[in-house]
């Protein structure tokens, strides 16, 4: 059998907010203000600075979608000298980029112009378009409505954004419904040409949650949708499963391309029940294939310069720096570039 090359992140994971205007029924990640609520600068700056001496390239930073409209979230704001939340993601984009690392953006639901101006600190962004079906798991979550999520990802397009999205499974949506979301995911890649990769991601059961008790996918209909992902996506959006939700070693074959990002410093805070298997472990996930290390901006994306100028340095330097890792950690002569 022909080997493939499997791709992946090293990343650090910065939860910013746990406050989120939605309420999904498979949801641990959402909490309200008074708990916990934001990740301080120095939080921030703590995590950024060891993520960096463990190598990471990427800093994802991830948050509850429109906590400004929260009500009581002002206030927990405002202790750390802000009244917008994007503007404080902005400047913790800057600590990252200030550290060598570059951000990747997953800021729930955003207007074409709050996306720009968070592309002058980001290599690129994401947003799960989960389906296109509507389903009772998103009843009382207005960011989730389909048609809101697809606008968003068609003005990712047209600001040129590298952009990363995908499918949730087994959350109340029909096997129909999972071909037309990849189908729509296509359309918009074939006008737009930004998407990186999609992550086929299954969901999992949360304890405390409405959907604690709703049963899961297993392997064979992850693998049967890993297949139609593939046929259905052009040949160069990468094929995405987190390598902690399921067991990656049984679906490469199916047509994984990539695992996203793992970390060596943080957990997953939204599914802090899977660790991250370890870096040095993937090349067992993988099996025969070739394990090959990647910045959260595709090297195509790079090629066509679709990122801010402040980006430059740090990407070509990331860049030469991912080289000599592949060849030297991972040792395998088929590498390039």
């Amino acid at each position: 059998m022909q080997r493939r090359v499997v791709t992946f992140s090293r990343n650090a994971f910065l939860p910013l907010t746990t406050v989120c205007c939605n309420s999904c029924g498979y949801c641990c990640f959402k909490k309200p203000p008074q708990a916990g609520c934001i990740m301080s600068p120095d939080a921030v700056r703590e995590v950024l600075q060891h993520s960096a001496r463990m190598g990471c390239t990427e800093a994802l930073f991830t948050f509850g979608e429109r906590p400004n409209e929260v009500p009581e979230f002002a206030p927990y704001l405002a202790d750390i000298g802000y009244t917008d939340f994007l503007e404080y993601c902005y400047d913790m984009c800057r600590e990252a980029l200030a550290l060598g690392m570059l951000p990747h953006t997953n800021a729930g639901i955003l207007t074409g112009e709050e996306m720009k101006r968070l592309r002058e600190v980001n290599a690129s962004m994401g947003l799960m378009l989960e389906t296109t079906a509507t389903v009772p798991a998103h009843h009382g979550s207005p960011g989730k409505a389909p048609e809101v999520r697809i606008g968003m990802m068609e003005e990712a397009g047209k600001l040129n954004i590298p952009f990363t999205t995908g499918i949730l499974i087994g959350i109340g949506e029909t096997p129909e419904d999972r071909i037309e979301s990849l189908e729509v995911i296509r359309d918009l890649h074939r006008r737009y040409g930004h998407i990186q990769e999609v992550i086929i991601q299954n969901f999992c059961p949360k304890e405390g949650t409405p959907m604690e008790a709703a049963t899961y996918p297993g392997t064979d209909e992850m693998c049967s949708i890993i297949r139609h992902a593939r046929e259905i996506l052009p040949e160069d959006v990468m094929v995405q499963v987190p390598p902690n939700l399921a067991d990656a070693s049984d679906l490469v074959s199916c047509g994984v391309d990539d695992l996203g990002g793992v970390s060596p410093v943080t957990i997953d805070y939204v599914n802090p029940e899977h660790p991250w298997p370890q870096i040095d472990e993937l090349k067992a996930v993988i099996g025969n294939n070739i394990l090959k290390e990647r910045l959260c901006i595709y090297q195509r994306f790079v090629d066509k310069g679709w990122y801010d100028d402040r980006l430059n340095e740090i990407i070509q330097r990331l860049s030469k720096t991912i080289e000599i890792r592949n060849r030297t950690e991972f040792g395998d002569d088929e590498l390039h570039g």
